[in-house]
């Protein structure tokens, strides 16, 4: 279990590279719109997916019962794309928009309450109160315009946070991981087409390279996230997913010139460090739970 745990980290670790990388591609794409960068963002993870599914014995073959929660996933998880690239475009800082995008975990719980009748721990509760308390520093709310791309990270959050929900009811359904990523960057790739076309705006050679960068970042990032899930339960090895924000700080600050202000790194470190907390807390209660699950076989022994 330790060797599944140290591959299932370095997979989450290479995921977070990935995301981070497309965040960057995306920024450097420079001023090109959303929905143009959305469109390249999933086509190509939609190309390679869509040969690995053919070489499956199962093809495109859809789990009964699953088509609902593959269009939950697809929709949330469009709409979550679409308000991080457009924060990225306009917040000023790849790694804002980064670490308000990775609130997903926290609004998963939320969700999970809704879609999976769980009950939170009081403790998990608190956590996304922090966290979002956390975000508050980053957004720094204001009545005017200047709002906007902080809330659309903030809403990226949320909508990540469903679709990640909708991916775990998926799999207690038993759909396979490269269907489910199959149909959201089919989806997005076909819902993104009427406003790529109606809003084309040309393009340099550089511009697509950047963009056919982006979305190749995009499917290293998904493949390696779902090898990460099944090397390793999710409560284990989520927390390292934040590795995404400090490499995007440092990717931000060498090709973009950008340098996140004071307010930021209280709010990146607010965040993280309820994740780190939150993790930690976790591993302790299973590890508890485990001890008293096993004091009755012991004493049977003796």
């Amino acid at each position: 279990m330790k060797k599944n745990r140290g591959i299932g980290i370095l997979y989450i670790l290479g995921a977070a590279a990935g995301f981070a990388c497309m965040n960057l591609f995306v920024g450097l794409a420079g001023d090109l719109p959303t929905m143009q960068k959305v469109f390249f963002r999933n086509l190509f993870a939609a190309l390679i997916v869509f040969f690995l599914l053919l070489a499956d014995k199962q093809k495109f073959h859809i789990k009964k019962g699953a088509l609902p929660w593959l269009l939950l996933r697809a929709t949330a998880g469009f709409l979550g794309v679409v308000l991080n690239f457009y924060a990225i475009d306009h917040i000023g800082s790849i790694s804002d928009a980064s670490i308000l995008n990775k609130l997903s975990p926290f609004f998963a719980i939320l969700f999970s309450i809704i879609l999976l009748k769980e009950k939170p721990k009081w403790w998990e509760l608190l956590f996304v109160l922090v966290a979002f308390g956390g975000a508050m520093c980053v957004i720094r709310p204001s009545f005017d315009a200047r709002v906007l791309p902080a809330l659309a990270g903030f809403l990226s959050g949320a909508c990540a946070g469903l679709a990640y929900t909708a991916v775990r009811i998926l799999g207690i359904k038993g759909e396979r991981g490269n269907m489910t990523v199959f149909f959201f960057s089919a989806f997005s790739t076909l819902v993104a087409l009427p406003f790529f076309l109606a809003w084309y705006q040309p393009m340099s050679w550089l511009q697509f390279a950047y963009l056919v960068l982006a979305g190749v970042s995009a499917a290293v990032g998904q493949f390696f996230i779902t090898a990460a899930y099944r090397h390793a339960p999710a409560k284990e090895i989520a927390v390292f997913d934040y590795a995404q924000v400090p490499i995007a700080a440092v990717l931000g600050f060498f090709f973009l010139s950008e340098l996140p202000d004071a307010w930021s790194y209280v709010g990146y470190a607010i965040i993280i460090g309820a994740a780190v907390l939150k993790w930690l807390i976790t591993l302790l209660a299973d590890r508890n739970a485990r001890k008293k699950a096993a004091c009755p076989t012991q004493n049977a022994e003796k």
